[in-house]
């Protein structure tokens, strides 16, 4: 069943269960207001008429309704008073006919024109029967526009997210590239093959989970195994990296690809600028209700402003950082700063999550 089927469907319940209970309520308080008069066991019967009758009659109100909902709002004020007016005078009549001719056994009046008073009881009744209508068109109407605006919203931020994440500098891919060439050119084919599988995986990894999801930290960790062991073939020994994963940390959930890009900042501005090479330490711990994550270098160091790298055409971290806006809002923190004794570490805040069971 389409999407479409099942709203029709739900109006049309909710259209019959209100227009049933809404006659329904009617027929009970004009049996408790018949307590005030000495009225015959009969009477019970007249009321049940008079429901129903207004049951039926008001039934064709939702039809003209809809069609005059797509004119103009003076031709759709002119149709609704005049099908309120009409529908409410044929309720009286038939309130009239119900009265004179059961209740009264067989009574008529002297003049014809008898069988159209109380029209006025009649036309309110109608009348707060088309407000309701109305209202509960009108809230339907706002709640769908709500709706609308907020999938448009949504899509705006997932558009946002995934624009972010495919903005990252493609050097590394170039890199690696290179270096399985400069492999192959010296006859080291299991060496190139190998680096070949491992970025295969990681590539996969990075395009197959969406930037919108977060995924266990330690399913990360293993996408930036790959990533270093990659690297580790450029730089050989001189790149040496440290984990610290404190315990419980893993299955904690971090957006997809969201340290690769630090790591990939550090080596190109780090280590790669180091003779003797460096050390990258990658650490990752829980505080309250926070996981704490942060990666540091030994590098020589870079010019840090307000916790922002003055370096130009960067935007790895800037990324990273509209990232964790995008998902966390406020709740998050990101943060660059020096090194001791030499080098920069970037922080992350983010709140503590665990994927349900």
């Amino acid at each position: 069943m389409s999407r479409f089927q099942r709203v029709i469907e739900s109006n049309e319940r909710l259209f019959w269960t209100l227009h049933s209970a809404g006659w329904a309520g009617f027929a009970i308080i004009y049996y408790i207001g018949s307590f005030l008069h000495d009225v015959r066991p009969i009477w019970v019967f007249i009321i049940m008429l008079n429901a129903y009758a207004g049951w039926l009659l008001t039934i064709p109100l939702r039809y003209i309704y809809r069609w005059a909902r797509k004119q103009s709002p003076l031709n759709m004020i002119i149709i609704v008073i005049v099908s309120c007016y009409l529908i409410a005078l044929l309720w009286a009549v038939v309130k009239n006919i119900n009265y004179w001719e059961i209740y009264k056994h067989g009574y008529r009046p002297d003049e014809w024109y008898m069988y159209f008073t109380n029209t006025i009881n009649s036309l309110i009744m109608v009348g707060c029967w088309s407000g309701v209508y109305f209202g509960i068109k009108n809230f339907q109407m706002l709640q769908k526009e709500k709706q609308n605006a907020l999938k448009a919203s949504t899509m705006a931020h997932q558009a946002h997210i995934k624009m972010l994440r495919y903005q990252l500098n493609p050097h590394f891919l170039f890199n690696t590239l290179n270096a399985i060439s400069t492999l192959i050119l010296l006859k080291e084919n299991d060496t190139a093959e190998a680096m070949v599988s491992r970025l295969s995986d990681f590539l996969r990894y990075s395009l197959d989970n969406d930037p919108i999801k977060r995924v266990p930290l330690g399913q990360e960790i293993k996408a930036l195994r790959l990533y270093l062991e990659i690297e580790k073939v450029r730089f050989d020994d001189r790149l040496e990296v440290l984990w610290d994963i404190d315990e419980g940390c893993e299955s904690a959930l971090v957006p997809s690809m969201i340290l690769q890009p630090i790591i990939e900042n550090s080596i190109k501005h780090a280590i790669s600028k180091m003779e003797n090479g460096g050390r990258i330490s990658i650490t990752a711990r829980t505080f309250g209700n926070d996981l704490l994550m942060d990666v540091a270098d030994n590098g020589p160091g870079a010019d840090i402003k307000d916790g922002t790298l003055s370096r130009e055409n960067g935007v790895g971290l800037a990324n990273i950082k509209e990232r964790l806006q995008s998902l966390y809002h406020r709740n998050f923190a990101f943060s660059i700063e020096h090194n001791q004794p030499s080098g920069v570490r970037v922080r992350l805040r983010i709140p503590y999550e665990v994927k349900d069971v």
